[in-house]
């Protein structure tokens, strides 16, 4: 049998193949990691300007008003199987988990809770290997793991409080998002990441309002602070952050996302030291260039991989 080596242009166009797959992919990574910087400041603005013990209102105005105006602006429902499978994702993504991480947010010191977020890449490998038969990469782990250390250093304080229904509510959220990026790769999309979000954010804030009117009732007023605080977790954390997060799940490994999560806690240490005046400490630093290489690590592995 013979074997005919690859003209000279054979190999050109293969190169450059490689070449723009390589630029597209690193596109898609830079696009996906928005959504996480973006979530990082949620915390801090829970913190600065929302009203006191009200995580249900704030999931619910952070869900249904986003939800709504996406779902006027694209005009298009869910046909067939994807009622049930947007119902899923609903809860997994909106409906159960935001309730707990404001919950969290209101009872966890940011920098616990920030080290319980960072374990979601090991939760979507776990449930990459239950669901898509889809083993990570030993590399790929020990970049999440280092990426766990990472986050520890920089945000762990040694008098951070460990409240135990904050940790049971953090924990409990990470693992739903966990299976949610996995399952989201599973379907596939039943449209663009727009179309899709705009469903899922409408059908949580609808399960959450009767929650909401029964257990925290509407306020008797809220500040202009209180109206900015909403606006910004509803607008720029919510309705443009999570179709650009989706995007990245139809195009990306369900690891690879959950890894770009670890891009938060770093973000919110350069905005606290840039707007706010904050100094870092040398361990903070240190935990700052060890989460970031654990993404970038991480990234390159999985690839290779």
């Amino acid at each position: 049998m013979r074997v005919t080596a690859p003209t000279p242009a054979a190999q050109d166009r293969s190169a450059t193949a490689e070449r723009t797959g390589s630029a597209a992919n690193v596109r898609d990574l830079l696009l996906t990691a928005l959504a996480p910087a973006s979530w990082a400041t949620v915390y801090a603005v829970t913190a600065a300007l929302l009203p006191d013990g009200r995580p249900l209102l704030a999931a619910t105005l952070r869900a249904l008003p986003a939800g709504l105006v996406l779902l006027a602006v694209n005009r298009r429902l869910p046909k067939g199987v994807w009622w049930w499978r947007s119902l899923v994702l609903a809860v997994l993504n909106f409906a159960a988990f935001l309730p707990l991480i404001f919950f969290a947010a209101y009872r966890l010191p940011g920098g616990v809770a920030a080290t319980i977020g960072a374990v979601q890449p090991l939760l979507v490998a776990g449930f990459s290997l239950l669901v898509l038969r889809a083993r990570t990469a030993p590399p790929v782990l020990l970049a999440a793991l280092a990426g766990v250390g990472g986050v520890a250093l920089m945000t762990l304080t040694g008098d951070a409080a460990l409240d135990p229904l904050g940790v049971a509510a953090s924990v409990t959220a990470v693992a739903l998002v966990a299976l949610s990026i996995v399952l989201t790769k599973k379907w596939g999309a039943g449209a663009s990441p727009v179309v899709t979000t705009g469903w899922q954010l409408t059908i949580a804030g609808l399960l959450l309002a009767p929650f909401t009117l029964a257990f925290e009732g509407l306020p008797s007023h809220l500040t202009g602070a209180n109206v900015l605080g909403y606006a910004y977790i509803g607008v720029i954390a919510t309705a443009l952050a999570y179709p650009l997060f989706f995007r990245g799940i139809g195009r990306l490994a369900p690891t690879s996302v959950s890894l770009l999560g670890l891009v938060g806690p770093p973000v919110a240490a350069v905005v606290g030291v840039v707007a706010m005046g904050q100094t870092l400490t040398v361990w903070q630093v240190a935990g700052l260039v060890v989460a970031l290489g654990a993404v970038v690590g991480g990234q390159v592995l999985g690839r290779r991989g």
